[in-house]
């Protein structure tokens, strides 16, 4: 099972720099696990894009299918006290946005807390450069 964070999985679905290197990753382990709040987030993204006229209406309604669909066979990592702890602990070793902490304690609470067992797919190189440190394979440069 790999942790997919929201820059991964937006890569699956539009069209990004690191869109094949998420495709192949996903295509060697099939079993994602997902932060709850990763669904906002890509639909924050795809958003914004839609507003600054990147993408059309049409394909962000197609984009909404994929994630649908996929947001059916991942394993969602629920909000709680755990969570909380963690992601407050992760702000005050690395500099992390309030997001991305919450990111990083959900991949560690799938992992139950031994990071090396699973992989990390992020695009984004301080989330992945606190999940090395936490002890993460990075799948994703």
């Amino acid at each position: 099972m790999n942790f997919w964070d929201t820059s991964a999985l937006m890569a699956l679905g539009v069209e990004e720099p690191h869109r094949q290197l998420a495709l192949h990753v996903l295509e060697a382990d099939d079993r994602m696990a997902v932060w709850w709040g990763a669904e906002v987030e890509y639909v924050a993204a795809l958003s914004r894009r839609e507003r600054d006229g990147s993408l059309t209406t049409n394909e962000v309604s197609q984009h909404l299918v994929r994630l649908r669909a996929l947001s059916q066979v991942w394993y969602e990592v629920q909000p709680g006290r755990r969570i909380k702890g963690l992601a407050q602990r992760l702000l005050r070793v690395h500099p992390l946005r309030a997001a991305d902490s919450l990111q990083l304690a959900a991949a560690l609470a799938v992992a139950e807390e031994a990071p090396s067992s699973i992989g990390f797919v992020c695009f984004d190189a301080r989330l992945n450069q606190a999940a090395s440190r936490e002890g993460f394979t990075i799948l994703a440069p």
